[in-house]
């Protein structure tokens, strides 16, 4: 079988997306990929996941892992590459970056698999579905991951970020935000649009919700504390001159301690009823955590081990500490159902000369704050040199534990 060229593989995966549990094209591509470099290749673990293992000898397993699943986005990059694809009239698109992590992964895979002479032990590598609704990592665990295809000692893996490629992020600790998804439901009265007195309009009942919930971060969480509650999805009503009988409300909620968590959490039920008690509503509304997954934390000890690969990678000048990154990722579950060190870094894939002009870490991040983040539909990783260094990230903190 002749390897595909990485950049077009890239390329194929990013105008094919799919949505999560419903991964079976990406997954068929990693599957024949890993076989062709010659790892022992299982589908359809957790569903859609694919699990390629290479054992070199004696020594340790390495996990290196890769989501993926897609988002509900329509692409806007203009790219030549951009996705068109729809599933049931949603456009669907490789917003995240999960694209750029399954190539990676291939590339590390055949790399891993040319160079046994340098290394020794077992690789394992995981193509995760479903990380964008919080199941995947635990599905495969439910699935036997560990039972069928042995423990790791270590879990490793990397996700595109809008730092300019050629850099790489690390941060010991808590380094990803839990993540906790919450579905409102506001119960009201249905009526005509020009007799509102006769119903409960549960459209305004959800707008003075949404009010009220920015004050959970602003007015009841610590300045100290880290917090983010976003409402993301408000749903009501069908014509103008209807008042719905209810309302819906998706929020996003991320934090990193518990406590935080659980107060954010309280909090914003007691402002659900309290709002909907307010409106006089005739039932009480629902709230419902649909999913919910820890913080990554990463190991310090195997975190400054993994720096250190790192840097004879990109130079140590190059390896930041991005401080605690806010966006969610269910790859703790690996680690923490396996009781191992987790170390997972970001992988800056934006172009670099967006940030020609700073001259100091501060500024680099004040750049990044202006440049298409993940999930914008505007999200385009640079091909070069995000795949390579992707690549040669994932192979040189696999070799700090494979012994040789």
């Amino acid at each position: 079988m002749i390897a595909v060229n990485l950049a077009d593989l890239y390329r194929d995966l990013h105008q094919h997306p799919e949505l999560a549990f419903a991964e079976t094209r990406t997954a068929s591509v990693a599957a024949r990929e890993l076989r062709a470099a010659g790892f022992e290749t299982t589908e359809g673990v957790g569903r859609t996941g694919v699990v390629g293992v290479l054992r070199n000898g004696d020594g340790p397993t390495v996990l290196l892992r890769a989501d993926m699943d897609a988002l509900p986005v329509e692409e806007k990059t203009g790219l030549p590459y951009a996705s068109t694809a729809v599933v049931d009239g949603t456009p669907v698109a490789h917003a995240c970056g999960h694209d750029v992590h399954v190539t990676c992964l291939v590339g590390a895979a055949r790399r891993l698999a040319a160079e046994t002479d340098g290394w020794r032990g077992t690789v394992l590598a995981v193509f995760q579905p479903a990380e964008e609704v919080g199941g995947g990592a635990e599905t495969m665990v439910e699935d036997g991951l560990f039972d069928r295809f042995g423990k790791p000692d270590v879990v490793l893996g990397q996700h595109v970020a809008p730092i300019p490629a050629g850099f790489l992020g690390v941060r010991p600790g808590p380094a990803f935000a839990a993540s906790d998804t919450v579905r409102v439901v506001l119960h009201g009265r249905g009526g005509h649009g020009s007799r509102p007195e006769a119903a409960v309009d549960p459209v305004v009942m959800a707008a003075a919700t949404v009010l009220r919930l920015q004050t959970v971060v602003s007015r009841e969480i610590a300045g100290g504390d880290t917090c983010v509650v976003t409402v993301g999805a408000v749903r009501a009503g069908t014509v103008a001159n209807i008042i719905p009988d209810d309302a819906e409300l998706l929020l996003s909620v991320r934090s990193y301690d518990p406590v935080v968590r659980a107060r954010a959490l309280n909090a914003i039920e007691r402002i659900v009823r309290a709002e909907a008690a307010a409106s006089n509503a005739p039932r009480d509304p629902e709230v419902t955590v649909v999913t919910s997954y820890p913080a990554a934390v990463n190991d310090a000890e195997a975190a400054d081990r993994a720096r250190v690969a790192l840097s004879a990678v990109v130079g140590a000048e190059r390896v930041v500490d991005p401080g605690p990154v806010t966006g969610s990722e269910d790859v703790g579950v690996f680690a923490t159902a396996a009781g191992v060190p987790l170390v997972y870094w970001l992988l800056g894939g934006a172009d670099p000369a967006a940030f020609a002009a700073a001259t100091t870490f501060d500024e680099l991040r004040h750049v990044a704050a202006t440049v298409p983040a993940n999930h914008s539909p505007l999200f385009a990783p640079v091909i070069s040199p995000t795949l390579d260094i992707g690549v040669e990230a994932l192979v040189a903190a696999a070799k700090a534990w494979l012994a040789t």
